[in-house]
C-alpha cells in the first residue's frame, strides 16, 4: 500500500532507473545519497556501481521491507530527510533520487546547501520546468533564481507518468545539477538576498518600488528596476537590487 500523504509514487520502469544512473556517471569510488528509496529499484542499481549508498526512507514499513533485501554497501536510515542532519552522514559526493513530490522545494534548497559534485533527481515536470525557467516566462520564480544562483541545472528527459505506481496525474523529468564553485554574481548578504527574492515573487504582479514600500515600509528614491516587475528581471539584477537595499539602514534585514 502506498501513502499519498508522503508523496509515494514509486518508479517501476527499470530502464528509466538505469538512465538516471548513466546521467550521474556512477563510479566504483562514489558515495551516493538517495532520498526516498521506496521499493529500492534505484537503490539496488546504485549498490552495484557505487562504493556506498546512503538511503533515507521515511516510511517505516518500507524500511522493514528493504532491510532484508539490500546489499551490505547500503546504509539505510529510517527518518525524514528534511529533518536528518546531512552533516553527520558519511561524506557523499553524488545524489541520485526519485524525490517525493510534496517535499520538492524544501529538499532541493537543503541539498543545494550540501557539498557534492553532482545530483541527478526526478521531479514533477512542472516543478522541473520552474527550476530552469528564464525571466519573462510564466514558470520563472523564486525557485528559478535560487537554483541558478547555486547551481548549473538542466532537464535531461521527460518521463511519462506510466513509469510510476501509483500513476501520478502528470509526467516527470530527470534533472541534472552541478553545484557552482562560486555564485554567478556577488551579494552583500545571502540571507537578505533570498528573503528579498521571496518577497518580490510573492508580489510578482506589482512594481518593485511598490513591493519594497509595502513589505519594508520605506520610500527609497532611485531603486534599481523600480518600475519593473520581478518576473521580468534577471537573477543578477535581483542581486544588484539586494545590494542596493542592504546598504539602507531603514530596510529591516
Amino acid at each position: 500500500m502506498t501513502k499519498r500523504k508522503i508523496g509515494q509514487n514509486f518508479l517501476i520502469d527499470r530502464r528509466v532507473a538505469k538512465r538516471e544512473l548513466e546521467y550521474a556517471n556512477i563510479k566504483k569510488d562514489d558515495v551516493v545519497l538517495e532520498i526516498g528509496p521506496g521499493k529500492g529499484i534505484i537503490t539496488k542499481l546504485l549498490a552495484e556501481k557505487a562504493r556506498k549508498v546512503i538511503a533515507i526512507e521515511i516510511d517505516e514499513n518500507l524500511v522493514r521491507e528493504l532491510k532484508g533485501s539490500l546489499p551490505d554497501n547500503i546504509l539505510l536510515i529510517s527518518g525524514d530527510a528534511l529533518k536528518v542532519d546531512f552533516k553527520i552522514l558519511p561524506k557523499f559526493n553524488k545524489i541520485v533520487s526519485n524525490l517525493p513530490y510534496h517535499i520538492s522545494s524544501p529538499i532541493t534548497f537543503k541539498l543545494l546547501d550540501c557539498d557534492f559534485t553532482l545530483a541527478v533527481l526526478i521531479y514533477q515536470k512542472e516543478f522541473a520546468e520552474r527550476m530552469v525557467a528564464k525571466p519573462g516566462s510564466k514558470d520563472y520564480s523564486r525557485l528559478s533564481v535560487g537554483v541558478y544562483y547555486k547551481s548549473l541545472c538542466e532537464i535531461m528527459e521527460t518521463i511519462p507518468k506510466t513509469c510510476f505506481y501509483p500513476q501520478p496525474k502528470v509526467d516527470s523529468c530527470i534533472i541534472r545539477l552541478f553545484p557552482r564553485a562560486s555564485p554567478p554574481f556577488s551579494v552583500l548578504d545571502e540571507t537578505f538576498f533570498f528573503d528579498l527574492t521571496r518577497e518580490l515573487f510573492n508580489h510578482r504582479r506589482k512594481r518593485i518600488k511598490t513591493t519594497i514600500r509595502e513589505v519594508y515600509g520605506v520610500e527609497i528614491e532611485n531603486i534599481p528596476y523600480q518600475n519593473m516587475r520581478v518576473e521580468k528581471i534577471l537573477p543578477e539584477q535581483i542581486g544588484e537590487l539586494s545590494n542596493f537595499l542592504f546598504d539602507f539602514d531603514d530596510v529591516e534585514t
